[in-house]
């Protein structure tokens, strides 16, 4: 079942994609509506279930009855990228935010950036004292490379998925990232930079999964690489054309 697009504009639609989190998703959520209406701003809480296959489809159906501010779109299994860029594109308040629903990045970070956004296109969360394997680190520092080189230099921590964005200077980005960007965040962190957006990163201390293990194995991180590379050289291509 796939939830209507809300016509309501709201000040701030935060983008939260969901796999398989039964274990946190009710904690990192209520984490989000606490901070958001301690703060007061108009918002509407975007979570795209991206095929979950555990109990986290029916967790956020009673999120959501208690919750007017919450809505929830429920999709066949398209993978990360895809998801928070259909996010993106269905978002209609001046303001977007995306972050991820394993907790790894708090909710209690996010004041700053709120309170500095008049000043900025683009803010996104520096992670700070992140505890990654080997591979992983390896795979962050070759896609940051490759999205200095061939797109655009400006943000180091170029997938962090902690980023708000202003809404009229994102949308002509989203023109050049593929429908079926891997990681269309980095790709919006080099053409933020390339386009000569404001730009601003902040430290956010990252804590961790609160429960279980992400879901990309050593084969899937191998094959993504592959396909972020894909679409870095893609991107640079349209870029270069436009």
């Amino acid at each position: 079942m796939e939830a209507a697009t809300s016509p309501t504009e709201t000040e701030l639609t935060v983008v939260v994609p969901v796999y398989n989190e039964e274990a946190a998703i009710a904690a990192v959520l209520g984490s989000w509506i606490a901070e958001l209406e301690r703060l007061g701003i108009d918002h509407r809480l975007a979570v795209y279930d991206d095929g979950s296959v555990d109990g986290t489809p029916g967790i956020l159906a009673g999120l959501a009855e208690r919750n007017p501010r919450l809505s929830i779109v429920r999709q066949p299994n398209r993978g990360h990228g895809p998801t928070i860029l259909r996010g993106y594109r269905e978002a209609r308040s001046p303001w977007v935010f995306q972050v991820d629903s394993d907790g790894e990045m708090s909710a209690a970070h996010f004041a700053p950036f709120w309170h500095e956004r008049e000043r900025y296109d683009f803010m996104v969360g520096d992670r700070q004292d992140r505890e990654s394997a080997l591979v992983r680190r390896m795979v962050s520092a070759g896609s940051r490379a490759a999205v200095h080189l061939m797109i655009g230099n400006g943000v180091r921590d170029v997938n962090a998925p902690y980023r708000l964005m202003r809404r009229e200077t994102l949308v002509p980005l989203l023109d050049l990232v593929p429908e079926d960007a891997f990681a269309p965040n980095t790709l919006l962190s080099g053409l933020a930079a390339r386009g000569g957006l404001r730009i601003l990163e902040r430290p956010v201390p990252h804590e961790g999964r609160r429960t279980g293990r992400g879901s990309l194995n050593a084969a899937r991180l191998l094959s993504g690489v592959t396909r972020s590379f894909a679409d870095t050289v893609a991107t640079a291509i349209r870029v270069r054309r436009g």
